[in-house]
């Protein structure tokens, strides 16, 4: 079954650029009418989408982010990647990558998540 792992620093500094990759591994990153989503939760929170890459590779971004956000893939490695620039403390999360036939979810299969901290 596909299975998602992200990878990336776990501390990044204000106003740097947060660089998370999610490798797809047990199906294809074209897979057809799939998207490719990044959400992510703040300490007492709720989960917030970011964006996600389609099948054909377009992309499509929260209008709160879309300033600060771009996700890529590259499909020779079946992963694709986040950068969120301008990072500060708000940005302190647990990311997740998640796929599934539709954008904003319910997804099919999500990554285990990953934490980053925005801290000096």
């Amino acid at each position: 079954q596909v299975q998602l792992q992200e990878s990336g620093p776990g501390l990044v500094k204000p106003s740097h650029t947060l660089s998370l990759t999610c490798t797809v591994s047990g199906g294809s990153i074209t897979t057809n009418y799939y998207y490719w989503s990044w959400v992510r939760q703040p300490p007492g929170k709720g989960q917030e989408w970011m964006g996600a890459i389609d099948y054909s590779g377009s992309t499509d971004y929260s209008p709160s982010l879309k300033s600060r956000t771009s996700i890529s893939w590259d499909t020779s490695k079946n992963q694709f990647t986040l950068r969120l620039n301008f990072v500060t403390p708000e940005d302190t999360a647990v990311y997740y990558c998640a796929g599934g036939n539709r954008k904003l979810g319910p997804y099919d299969v999500w990554g285990q998540g990953t934490q980053v901290t925005v801290s000096s």
